[in-house]
């Protein structure tokens, strides 16, 4: 019998930490943290750069998305700022080859 009530309240418990981690979702939490930044983007000198520039600061954990414009020499990248930071970015990018310092 006290097994059985250990299983039961066991599954409770369980169905209520679930419950619990449903009330706010984790997108509702990371879009509060979401930034966008513009980069001036170093030594791109050819078609291929931007494809580098973009592989890098796409690697870095938190980056969502990255738009690369060649004849602006500029990276704009939107971020989750609870996981990563701007020099983050800017240091991924430098250690491809392409320094990158953020736009005022």
């Amino acid at each position: 019998m006290k097994k059985m009530l250990a299983a039961v309240l066991g599954f409770g418990l369980l169905g209520m930490a679930s419950i619990a981690s449903f009330a706010l979702p984790a997108a509702a939490q990371s879009v509060a943290a979401e930034e966008t930044v513009t980069f001036a983007v170093e030594n791109m000198t050819c078609a291929l750069c931007p494809v580098t520039v973009k592989r890098a600061m796409a690697g870095v954990e938190g980056v969502r998305s990255v738009d690369v414009d060649f004849e602006a020499k500029t990276a704009t990248v939107v971020f989750d700022s609870a996981a990563t930071s701007v020099e983050a970015i800017s240091a991924a990018s430098a250690n491809a080859g392409y320094p990158a310092m953020e736009k005022s």
